[in-house]
């Protein structure tokens, strides 16, 4: 794909991320991202079918930008400790993220055609899981990190987590609520 192709797709992307904020996904037509990119009806089916692939791109693009960020840490060689900051820093801001939030969005996709859009959910809370669990691991060896069950440690973090984003999109979460959970998660690893 040339440089104008991926422009063009990006900015089909920023919009439809716009859109899904604004109205979810089951509220979201093709019509609607259409009228938002100021393109063609054509000029979007070329670089996505359905709401469907551009939520499910979307996702894949904030997923990757916090693998991105957690490798940069890696490669540093960072310590655990830091690297799992810099996890929770990325959350942070998603939680905080009052405009173009997919959180909605996602909660709508996956309670449609349940079985399909839930297993996405449960892969991507799993990966989660393995990364968490994977940084515990390294900052027990490296005598960071205190905990007798990092799995079980690391679930628990990805419910904590899960949970504020509901709240952040329902009753709402300020930024001391969420300093004041990811500080607990962390007080109750790091070896004083």
């Amino acid at each position: 794909m040339g440089e104008k192709s991926l422009q063009k797709k990006q900015h089909i992307l920023e919009a439809a991320r716009r859109i899904f904020s604004e109205k979810g996904y089951t509220g979201v037509t093709m019509k609607d991202i259409v009228e938002a990119c100021d393109i063609s009806r054509g000029g979007l089916y070329l670089y996505f079918n359905n709401k469907e692939e551009l939520l499910l791109e979307l996702l894949k693009q904030d997923n990757d930008e916090t693998d991105d960020a957690v490798a940069r840490k890696i490669a540093e060689e960072a310590s655990a400790a830091n690297i799992l900051t810099l996890f929770f820093k990325e959350q942070k801001k998603e939680l905080l993220l009052k405009k173009n939030n997919l959180t909605m969005a996602v909660y709508e996709y996956s309670f449609s055609e349940k079985e399909k859009k839930n297993a996405m959910l449960r892969k991507q809370f799993d990966a989660g899981v393995k990364v968490i669990e994977k940084l515990i691991e390294t900052g027990i060896a490296s005598g960071e990190f205190y905990c007798e069950n990092p799995k079980g440690a690391a679930q628990n973090i990805m419910y904590v987590l899960e949970g504020m984003k509901i709240n952040s999109q329902t009753i709402g979460i300020t930024e001391s609520m969420v300093d004041e959970q990811l500080f607990y998660i962390m007080q109750g690893l790091i070896i004083e």
